[in-house]
């Protein structure tokens, strides 16, 4: 697949620690309880880790205890991509550069307005806080 921004892996390896190429690259999940943003509730826009694309907000953060931070809906509907087949669940990933931010679950009765949890990666994102845009 095609994404607007496309390095070779030794161009990731040179811009992302070897933490984040671990999840943004080879699409494996950091510990559960351990990311920076799992509880925070500060106000802003967290963008992709990788490119910088925009794509969940606070505005859409809630709080599902499953350990990693968790939104019920992107920024905009084209800001993420969902991959499904492969996987037991639906995989996410910035549509901009094909960074794989975490997993989708649909259905679990979560008292938000879409009743999804798109459950990602600390590692993946990165918090502009709203008071300095």
């Amino acid at each position: 697949m095609a994404y607007d921004i496309e390095k070779s892996n030794n161009e990731w390896h040179a811009e992302l620690s070897p933490e984040e190429y671990r999840v943004l690259r080879c699409a494996a999940d950091e510990a559960a309880f351990t990311g920076e943003y799992t509880d925070t509730k500060e106000n802003g826009v967290y963008s992709c880790r990788a490119c910088g694309a925009d794509l969940f907000t606070s505005e859409e953060k809630f709080d599902s205890r499953c350990g990693w931070p968790a939104f019920y809906d992107p920024k905009d509907l084209g800001s993420v991509q969902v991959q499904r087949g492969g996987s037991s669940y639906p995989v996410v990933r910035c549509a901009r550069c094909g960074s794989y931010l975490g997993e989708l679950f649909e259905g679990e009765g979560f008292a938000t307005p879409t009743d999804k949890r798109y459950c990602i990666n600390s590692l993946s994102l990165r918090l502009k806080p709203a008071d300095s845009e």
